[in-house]
């Protein structure tokens, strides 16, 4: 990846930050931390890596992404957006109740998302079939699925990856937002899952460990996933919660907590300095 490109898609991250902020202080409601911790890696996806036609969501050949930890819409709703998925005043809509855009992702009234999620475990079973529809028909197109470090506590994420090893679904590329933090405290504390990279390997992944914030890293694994044949893909990315606003890194009560005024305004100002918006 050049310098330009580099650049172009880490102003893009910030910008999917600032975006999500406006939508969160509008509705008042939305979950910050897990979505900060994704931009990087919603920018590398829909502004470089994936297929994906804004004007034909559905369009047969595209590839998917599933958002497991569907919580996340703060990160997945303003990416589709400036993506050109949907106008952008649709995200003043945000959790209100004459508006499409729920605060779990929602694919039956929201162009581009392929998967409504939101039940912790259950995604990446939906992308696992995506991928072995894929093979069933031949298809080469990708799917990716994004899951959380808290979620793949669920007995569920880890029957989906036995899965897919078996199936050697290596059209799969399951990219964990490793940020070290859930709901109510860090995820060593409330349920240590260990050495992830060792565990993806031994159940049969292609498993790379990454910078999560770092747009050169990311492209780079995706392209060595693509490339890689015969396993399915893990993609460790360590990331930080609330990526991006001082009193919010690494913060487990910036989960899904609404700043107050004086909060906005400095997460504001914080992220106007990085994003030049």
């Amino acid at each position: 990846m050049d310098s330009k490109k580099a650049a172009e898609l880490r102003k893009r991250a910030w910008e999917i930050r600032y975006t999500g902020l406006k939508m969160v202080k509008n509705a008042r409601s939305g979950h910050i931390g897990g979505a900060f911790s994704l931009s990087e890696i919603m920018s590398v996806l829909y502004f470089d890596k994936m297929n994906v036609r804004t004007d034909d969501p559905q369009w047969e050949d595209r590839d998917r992404l599933v958002l497991s930890k569907g919580h996340a819409t703060v990160a997945l709703y303003p990416t589709l957006a400036l993506r050109g998925f949907f106008p952008l005043e649709w995200l003043d809509t945000f959790r209100k109740a004459d508006g499409q855009l729920s605060g779990h992702a929602e694919m039956r009234h929201v162009p581009g998302v392929d998967m409504s999620t939101g039940s912790l475990g259950q995604g990446l079973s939906a992308a696992v079939g995506m991928a072995l529809a894929g093979k069933c028909r031949d298809k080469d197109h990708f799917t990716y699925a994004i899951v959380g470090d808290g979620e793949i506590q669920e007995g569920q994420i880890w029957e989906a990856l036995m899965f897919a090893a078996a199936r050697r679904l290596d059209n799969l590329i399951v990219i964990l937002d490793n940020n070290k933090v859930q709901l109510d405290g860090t995820v060593r504390e409330v349920l240590d899952t260990g050495d992830l990279k060792a565990k993806f390997q031994a159940f049969g992944f292609h498993t790379l460990e990454i910078d999560g914030h770092s747009v050169e890293e990311i492209a780079a694994a995706i392209d060595e996933a693509r490339a890689y044949k015969g396993k399915p893909h893990a993609i460790i990315a360590n990331t930080i919660k609330g990526k991006g606003v001082s009193f919010m890194e690494g913060r487990c009560q910036w989960h899904g907590k609404t700043p107050n005024d004086e909060q906005f305004a400095l997460a504001f100002k914080e992220l106007e300095e990085k994003c030049e918006v």
